[in-house]
C-alpha cells in the first residue's frame, strides 16, 4: 500500500509530542507538510493557508490539531482540495457544527476521522470484551490533572465549553466504548474560577440502564494525576488506570501491552483511508453538552497559573 503524504495544521504542544513522533514512525504516512502560523516541524515546509500549501505539494490528507474554535474553516477548505481528514478531540466549537462536518465529508466524497486517543489506550478494548455479558452495579471514574502541567499559558483551553472537559472528554470517550448501553445524564455540577469563562471541575453523575455513574473531573489536580475508571460486576471488578493504559481484574493486572495510543490513531486512519469509510462517532461530545445542558453551576476561587 502506497504511503500517505499528510500535513499537519496547528503545530502546539499535542502536535509536537504527539502527532510528528507517531508520523515519524508509521509506515503508513508521510509528513510533507505543515499549516501554521508559528514555526513549522524541521525539515518541513510551513504555510499559512491549506490554499497556499496546496499550491507548492502534493498532499493527500490533513491531520487537524489546531484548538476547536475556527476548525470549520480548516475543514471546509480541506475538503474543497480534496484532502481527506483527521480531527483532534475536542472535535468542534458546538455540537451543531461537529455533525456537519460528516456531512460536508460525505458531500465532498472524502473521508473523515474524528479521533479519540483515550479510546485507543491499551486497557480500554480488552475492558470492553470483559464486561461484555456481565452486570453492572457501579461505576466510578476519576479523571483529575494539573491544566499547568498539561496546557501551560494556553488562552485558548478557558474557552466556554472547554476547561476540565478537555481532558474529561477522554473520560468520557472511555466510558462510552466499554460500557455496553448508553449512560444517561441525571445531574452535573459544574465550577468556574471566578476569573474564567470554563470550569474547571465537574462532578457527573449518570444513569446505566438503571446502574449509578459518578464522573469525577478535576483540572486542579496537584501532585500525583489521576486517571481511574472502577466498574462493578456481577462476576467481579475491573480498574482501568493511568488513562486506561492499565488494566486490573479483581486488583490482579492483565498484561494489554504498551502500544501507544496515537500510533493506534494513525494505523487505524491508514485502515480507514484503505476502506474509503469515516469514523465520526460524537457520542462523547454529546456528553459534555448535555453536562453544560444539566449542570448547575458554582464559583469558586480565581485560577491562577
Amino acid at each position: 500500500m502506497s504511503v500517505t503524504r499528510i500535513a499537519l495544521a496547528g503545530i502546539g504542544k499535542i502536535a509536537r509530542d504527539q502527532h510528528i513522533p507517531t508520523i515519524a514512525a508509521s509506515p503508513d504516512f508521510e509528513l510533507v507538510a505543515a499549516v501554521t502560523g508559528h514555526t513549522p516541524p524541521e525539515g518541513v515546509p510551513g504555510f499559512r493557508t491549506i490554499g497556499e500549501m496546496m499550491q507548492s505539494v502534493e498532499v493527500d490528507a490533513i491531520s487537524i490539531c489546531t484548538p476547536p474554535r475556527g476548525r470549520l474553516a480548516l475543514i471546509e477548505e480541506a475538503l474543497a482540495h480534496g484532502l481527506d481528514v483527521m480531527i483532534e478531540k475536542p472535535p468542534a466549537a458546538t455540537l451543531s457544527e461537529a455533525e456537519s462536518f460528516a456531512e460536508a465529508a460525505r458531500r465532498a466524497g472524502r473521508i473523515l476521522y474524528a479521533t479519540w486517543h483515550s479510546r485507543e489506550a491499551a486497557g480500554v478494548e480488552p475492558a470492553r470484551q470483559w464486561l461484555d455479558g456481565k452486570k453492572i452495579t457501579r461505576v466510578a471514574c476519576n479523571w483529575k490533572e494539573d491544566v499547568r502541567v498539561w496546557h501551560p499559558g494556553q488562552a485558548w483551553i478557558w474557552e466556554p465549553g472547554i476547561g476540565v472537559f478537555d481532558p474529561g472528554i477522554n473520560a468520557l470517550s472511555v466510558l462510552t466504548r466499554i460500557l455496553p448501553r448508553p449512560m444517561l445524564l441525571q445531574s452535573a455540577e459544574l465550577r468556574f474560577p471566578s476569573n474564567r469563562d470554563a470550569p474547571i471541575a465537574a462532578d457527573l453523575d449518570y444513569d446505566h440502564d438503571g446502574t449509578p455513574v459518578r464522573v469525577e473531573f478535576d483540572f486542579d489536580q496537584r501532585g500525583p494525576q489521576t486517571w481511574d475508571i472502577d466498574v462493578e460486576t456481577d462476576q467481579g471488578s475491573l480498574k482501568l488506570s493511568l488513562g486506561a493504559s492499565k488494566l486490573a481484574i479483581d486488583g490482579s493486572p492483565v498484561d494489554v501491552g504498551d502500544e501507544p495510543e496515537y500510533a493506534r490513531l494513525y494505523r487505524h486512519f491508514a485502515e480507514l483511508l484503505a476502506k474509503r469509510q469515516s469514523d465520526v462517532d460524537l457520542s462523547p461530545f454529546r456528553h459534555v453538552a448535555d453536562a453544560f445542558l444539566l449542570g448547575r453551576r458554582s464559583t469558586t476561587i480565581a485560577f491562577e497559573e
